[in-house]
């Protein structure tokens, strides 16, 4: 039996009027998905915990069958192992984003949040920018690592946690000046005011501006926390496994729980994605021997911090046609089961995440059932009546086929 994880990162959301009120996932074109619902099992499960923040770091350490609540240590230490730094025992990793804050204000304080990610810089272009800022703000304790486009980290050595940091992509728009780090002492929100001064004017964003893109002119700290300690997913389900994601929260996860991270060449995070190329590289990893791949992409989460409607929309479409599809194809001559959700929802209105349960299709090739579900949707989901209450428990349901 070969498992498949294909999860559209974000892709849960509420009705708009612009989709004839329907949600995103009601409006597409998916006729494979709808297909796997029309034969699973279609329910709802709630992926984040009471009391934890709906980010992608926990909600998908509950797919991925890890309690957070025993798990979670914080987002950047994930990324930072995916980056492929050796944090000790006592370095607090932070996640570092270059973003575009406004311009005309002479306080850094009273800036407002433009773009959280400099109209999707270049790694090229940032990977410069960053060692501009770690040349110019490294300390004995503090070192910043390049990361892909906007995505970076900071390490800070013997470092706090709970440091009151707001994620970027949660203020889009709005003022920075009651979301800046509470960290007693004002460490985190000095750094942050002295890389304005370091990138406003580096000729990157010169070049940048000259071609009429935004500008990285600062970093923005937040997500901080501790290395992990998974326990390995080949010993908790025994399944050797592959993880396949353009973003390095996930591939995090993956290492961390003891997969092989696969990179796919043109995988960005976004709706220009190598979606086929992902495809490619699961069903590759399955005739190579895995039993176990988790295909995640970012897409839908990136549309619907944007607002960007249509996009959102198609992106679902192109999970559907260019990833479900061929990789049902390509594992035909398998028995297989197959998982497609969404981590936590991303509502376009809101244009940041939110806790709701997703809904999920469990589809086993071996065992075809005639559901009740007419699509995948958030309220074909809820009508089915089947709840999963604790996300973590629900790879257990996929792998084992029970609770």
């Amino acid at each position: 039996m070969k498992y498949v994880v294909i999860l559209g990162d974000g892709m849960a959301d509420y009705p708009m009027p612009e989709l004839d009120n329907k949600t995103p996932l009601q409006y597409a074109k998916k006729p494979t998905i709808d297909m796997l619902a029309s034969k699973g099992t279609v329910g709802l499960v709630r992926t984040v915990p009471e009391g934890i923040a709906p980010g992608s770091d926990a909600a998908n350490l509950s797919v991925m069958g890890y309690n957070p609540k025993v798990y979670y240590t914080g987002r950047s230490p994930l990324e930072a192992v995916s980056m492929g730094l050796d944090l000790s025992s006592t370095d607090v990793a932070l996640r570092c984003n270059l973003v575009h804050l406004s311009e005309d204000e002479s306080e850094y304080s009273d800036k407002t949040m433009i773009d959280y990610s400099s109209d999707e810089i270049s790694t090229a272009e940032s990977k410069v920018l960053i060692e501009a800022v770690n040349n110019t703000l490294k300390t004995a304790d503090i070192n910043f690592y390049p990361g892909i486009s906007y995505r970076h980290c900071m390490v800070w050595s013997n470092g706090k946690t709970s440091l009151g940091c707001t994620p970027p992509h949660d203020i889009s728009d709005k003022k920075i000046t009651d979301y800046l780090p509470k960290e007693e002492s004002g460490l985190l929100l000095n750094l942050m005011k002295k890389s304005y001064e370091v990138l406003k004017d580096h000729p990157v964003n010169q070049a940048r501006k000259a071609r009429g893109l935004r500008t990285a002119n600062s970093i923005w700290l937040w997500g901080e926390g501790k290395k992990p300690a998974l326990s390995s997913f080949q010993e908790k389900y025994h399944k050797t496994g592959a993880m396949i994601s353009a973003v390095d929260l996930l591939k995090g996860i993956g290492i961390c729980a003891g997969l092989d991270s696969i990179d796919v060449e043109g995988a960005t995070g976004n709706i220009d994605t190598n979606f086929i190329g992902k495809a490619n590289a699961a069903i590759q990893a399955l005739e190579s021997g895995k039993d176990f791949v988790y295909v995640h992409v970012e897409a839908p989460d990136e549309c619907g911090h944007r607002h960007e409607i249509e996009n959102k929309v198609k992106a679902i479409e192109l999970l559907d046609s260019q990833v479900v599809k061929p990789i049902l194809e390509g594992i035909s001559k398998f028995d297989y089961r197959v998982l497609v959700l969404p981590d936590h929802p991303t509502p376009l209105r809101l244009r940041t995440h939110t806790s709701e349960p997703v809904p999920f299709i469990i589809y086993d090739s071996t065992h075809e059932i005639q559901s009740s579900a007419k699509s995948y949707d958030e309220f074909e989901a809820k009508k089915s009546g089947v709840f999963v209450d604790d996300g973590y428990k629900l790879m257990d349901l996929f792998i084992k086929g029970s609770l």
